[in-house]
């Protein structure tokens, strides 16, 4: 059937015929919210560069999270802000460490929520990287002892799902031999398998006070022109025993998105990043762009390009828009 019998837009006439058609579907459960917690009480931070975003003190998180939940947003994913930090990181890995108490405190208060907890030492670290600096490098095996540490430690908190966001080769294998070790096989890792180095970070370091003190992460996170090495990256992670893998940033890297799950067809999660997050805001701000618009057009392709789990700063905002 060719035009003029055949016409695309009788099912665009309107909105009741848009839905009943629409084959990508967002809803509040398909969202991860990131928290950035710090010491201290009644802390709601604002994070300069990233409006409507906060860096929280224990109890605060509590209610952010308690408002994710009644929103129907199922999963949040913690960053540790320590007050003191060392060449190695020991405040990511101490049983009574900011995350490890704040994942006590949500499981405490919203127990069926999914506290999920970054596994990484750059938060921790006086120098900014995620390892233990040798011969001015990151030591990729040396990091691995440490990451296993962290990621028990926040098990033995609580934590119902770790994720490793480091980049360094061969740390799921690491952590699901220290998690099976210690009586944690039931944890699952979500992997931040293919992890570029991007300049979308930007306004995460500024929310993780965690920008490195000397060069830069290129060395272990992947280039952003490599598409093959992706995949091969989430292959050795799937090898290694992770349950979820993670392409990151989500925007920019849509056609690795679709890649991994087409290739693997593995739980697979996407990060809408700091300076996504922070595009849409600016844009919204000085008129040139509708928010509201920009977030959810974002977010549904980041689902379409095959996402099962998008870990967002929109989500509270996005899922009191779904749920109407």
């Amino acid at each position: 059937m060719q035009f003029p019998q055949l016409r695309m837009r009788r099912l665009r006439r309107n909105e009741t015929l848009r839905r009943m058609v629409r084959e990508t579907t967002l809803t509040p459960s398909d969202f991860m919210v990131p928290l950035f917690v710090r010491e201290g009480t009644g802390v709601r931070n604002p994070i300069g560069s990233m409006p409507g975003q906060f860096q929280f003190s224990i109890d605060e998180a509590v209610k952010e999270a308690r408002d994710a939940w009644g929103l129907g947003v199922p999963a949040v994913i913690l960053f540790g802000i320590p007050d003191q930090k060392d060449a190695v990181g020991s405040g990511a890995y101490a049983n009574d460490g900011i995350v490890q108490r704040a994942v006590a405190a949500l499981k405490d208060a919203v127990p069926d929520l999914c506290v999920a907890t970054d596994v990484c030492l750059c938060e921790y670290t006086d120098h900014g990287h995620c390892g233990v600096i040798e011969d001015g490098d990151v030591a990729n095996d040396a990091t691995l002892e440490l990451l296993a540490r962290e990621a028990v430690s926040h098990a033995r908190a609580g934590a119902d799902l770790v994720a490793p966001s480091d980049m360094m080769d061969g740390r799921v294998a690491a952590l699901r031999d220290a998690l099976d070790g210690e009586g944690f096989g039931h944890i699952p890792i979500m992997a931040y398998a293919a992890k570029f180095a991007s300049s979308f970070y930007g306004p995460f370091r500024d929310a993780a006070e965690s920008p490195p003190k000397f060069g830069d992460r290129r060395s272990y996170q992947m280039d952003p022109a490599n598409a093959e090495e992706a995949l091969r990256e989430v292959e050795l992670d799937i090898q290694e025993g992770a349950d979820l893998v993670m392409v990151k940033p989500a925007l920019p890297y849509l056609d690795i998105i679709r890649r991994v799950k087409e290739r693997f067809g593995y739980p697979t999660a996407a990060y809408n990043v700091s300076g996504e997050y922070a595009m849409v805001k600016a844009m919204d701000r000085l008129g040139w762009g509708d928010g509201r618009g920009l977030m959810l057009e974002s977010l549904t392709s980041i689902k379409r390009a095959g996402a099962d789990l998008i870990l967002t700063y929109f989500g509270v905002e996005a899922a009191r828009i779904l749920q109407g």
